[in-house]
């Protein structure tokens, strides 16, 4: 995994600044320490960049992106990897292909010019980001992997496109504004934001499965945006017949297998995560059983029982024989390191369980090791979340009694009691506009939605003013393909929104890449092997969950190797200790509210009322608040905290340069001869 960059000139004669491509790299010179480099294509107002995280052909001369092709066609940039590009490479090389490095990253230059990028898009397999342009067409591409696994960012100045990695890279470009926009702050603040957004003015994400086209016709910019893949559930008529569980069970083994194979295939050691979950524990067990040596494991633990998983854990990795690595996370801590850990997500966080992913991967760098194997993706394919199990259970049981659906429901919201007022909402929620696209307001997006109540009154004035009127479940709504959620079963439905809302911006995002790749640490994430994931969704919705089991098929799959304490509980979500739950942590939490959230600071940055502000603390402070509302306030307060830091980070401070004296702090400078093309 690597860090990239570059400019496209809406004038092709204008010259490219090559400092600004050295600092676009160097500010994200944590997601590629182990080299950098820019390509400049001087008649045509293109400029590369790239920092680089060594894991496949650790050959820094050889390696070193960008990549210009041997005719100089096409000029490409990669962050991620490329699974099966032995074989692929094999396949090229046989068909008079001549590669002249061993990265993976060569694949998509040959494969462009052998049949077209359209046609190449379907043979890249794994989690990538990258951009290419095409000499023959003067066309830009930016492309992000199927599940958005990789971040990619742009925006258009008017003057140029300029896109990266990380949004601190196009801030680092000093035509880039920087600027809250009313509609991305209102979405920090209640968590979910909508599809292909951010909290930045003008700043884009390209969506999952996307590839974003950038022309010059007449000397303008002209973005196009194409979808090249989606999680297609299949339409409710079309499932074909039911076979046996056991052939499903065979099958999904089969193509997990495969996945785990695939991503222990690098040039370095390969680690897990294993936490106290199925996932992770079903990929632990099945790496041990793929290498010859004891496979390392890292385990996070916190120091709060009702949230600490570390004896199952402990008991599973015994059980294969692990190399396992515990770091326990004390409360404190979390707030800490919270400054740290936003300057690396760019977005507001709700829990401090990213912080504590960011101390594993600090830890988990330092202990030698750049890549581990994830279990993200599991409970979206299979519905491990309790509010997907809720709304199976309301919408998606047709022959349940109304008896049997009220014992399902007391049992899930027992089970799940930590969770209330956060996961899972206090009080049901409809929305007009989800429930007239899905039928029903998905539970997962309730609580995220209720809490928009609240979000009106911490806004600035002017904020407020410019988004009186406006519905975030409408513009959630809006941003979703409607062809993809009408005539699917109800589980489908919010298994499909879920994953191109939360999954993509907070499990994947800042609490997946984001604080991995803070300390130069690729996570690889099995489940999300996309021919897995294809056959995953044709599954019978019963095989998702079942009577009391969530993730019905992927336990029965993994039940030989489960230790059985796992197999028979439900499934516990990872988050960390609330600030209430401890006073030594909300003590901490409440020192950093001093700094960011005084009166003085909120009226600083412009985007909170501080009277707002106030009122969420003495309800918080207040003994008379219910536990539920506690743990749904402690987020409220993570993310009054969260935009004020970003403010201070990429407002207030001058990023562009930051991004020049970080340059010069590395030694990193252009070659001006050796970076054109």
């Amino acid at each position: 995994m690597c860090g990239i960059a570059g400019i496209l000139q809406r004038d092709s004669a204008r010259p490219i600044d090559p400092e600004t491509l050295v600092g676009m790299a160097a500010i994200q010179y944590h997601r590629g320490p182990d080299g950098f480099g820019t390509k400049i294509i001087g008649d045509r107002g293109v400029g590369f960049a790239h920092a680089r995280l060594s894991i496949i052909d650790l050959n820094e001369n050889r390696a070193r992106q960008p990549f210009v092709s041997a005719d100089n066609q096409f000029l490409i940039a990669h962050n991620g990897e490329f699974y099966d590009y032995k074989r692929i490479r094999a396949d090229l090389t046989s068909r008079g292909y001549r590669f002249r490095t061993k990265s993976d990253t060569e694949l998509v230059l040959h494969l462009t010019e052998h049949m077209g990028l359209e046609c190449a898009l379907p043979h890249l397999r794994g989690e990538f980001a990258f951009a290419l342009y095409e000499r023959a067409q003067d066309r830009l591409h930016l492309v992000r992997d199927r599940f958005g696994v990789k971040p990619l960012y742009w925006t258009n100045t008017g003057e140029e496109i300029v896109f990266g990695s990380e949004i601190k890279v196009l801030l680092a470009h000093p035509a880039v504004q920087r600027k809250f926009s009313s509609a991305g702050l209102y979405h920090q603040l209640m968590q979910t934001m909508v599809p292909g957004t951010t909290c930045f003015e003008g700043i884009h994400a390209v969506q999952p499965g996307q590839r974003v086209m950038i022309d010059r016709p007449q000397g303008e910019l002209r973005v196009r945006t194409e979808q090249y893949w989606d999680l297609n559930f299949p339409l409710q008529g079309e499932r074909g017949p039911r076979r046996s569980d056991e052939e499903y069970i065979e099958e999904l083994r089969a193509y997990f297998i495969d996945a785990i194979q695939q991503r222990l295939e690098a040039d370095v050691p390969v680690a897990c995560y294993l936490s106290g979950g199925i996932d992770s524990c079903s990929i632990l067990g099945i790496a041990a059983a793929c290498q010859q040596s004891p496979i390392k494991a890292f385990t996070i633990g916190f120091d709060d029982g009702d949230y600490d998983e570390t004896a199952i854990a402990r008991e599973m990795a015994a059980a294969v024989g692990a190399d396992q690595d515990i770091l326990t996370v004390q409360g404190p801590q979390l707030y800490d390191h919270f400054e740290r850990t936003l300057w690396h997500t760019e977005r507001s966080i709700y829990n401090t369980f990213t912080v504590a992913k960011l101390l594993m991967s600090e830890h988990v760098q330092r202990s030698g090791y750049k890549v581990v194997i994830t279990g993200e993706g599991s409970d979206e394919l299979f519905a491990g979340y309790p509010q997907l199990r809720l709304d199976m259970i309301l919408h998606g049981m047709d022959s349940a009694t109304p008896e049997e659906r009220a014992e399902l429901e007391d049992w899930l919201a027992e089970s799940n009691r930590l969770f209330k007022g956060n996961l899972l909402a206090e009080n049901t929620l409809d929305d007009p506009a989800l429930t007239e696209l899905v039928g029903f307001t998905p539970s997962c997006l309730q609580s995220w939605l209720a809490a928009s109540d609240h979000t009106s009154g911490l806004l600035h004035p002017r904020h407020r003013q410019a988004m009186q009127g406006y519905s975030p479940g409408q513009a959630i709504a809006d941003a979703l393909d409607v062809s993809q959620i009408r005539g699917r079963h109800p589980l489908d439905k919010v298994q499909y929104i879920w994953a191109k809302t939360q999954f993509e911006s907070q499990v994947l995002g800042w609490a997946g890449d984001r604080v991995d790749m803070a300390n130069s640490m690729e996570a690889r994430p099995a489940f999300l092997d996309h021919p897995l994931v294809e056959y995953a969704v044709t599954l019978p919705p019963n095989l998702r969950i079942r009577d009391h089991k969530d993730k019905y098929i992927l336990r029965e799959t993994m039940k030989d190797i489960l230790p059985k304490v796992l197999y028979e509980r439900q499934k516990f979500a990872f988050m960390a200790p609330p600030a209430h739950t401890d006073p030594v942590k909300e003590r901490a939490m409440l020192e950093l509210a001093d700094a960011y959230l005084s009166s003085a600071a909120v009226n600083n940055a412009g985007l909170l009322d501080p009277d707002g502000v106030h009122a969420i603390f003495q309800q918080h402070q207040s003994d008379d608040t219910p536990v539920s509302r506690r743990v749904q306030l402690d987020a409220v307060i993570n993310h009054m905290l969260s935009v004020q830091i970003l403010h201070k980070h990429f407002v207030e401070n001058d990023v562009p340069q930051q991004a020049r004296q970080k340059a010069r702090e590395l030694g990193w400078q252009s070659d001006p001869v050796a970076a054109r093309v």
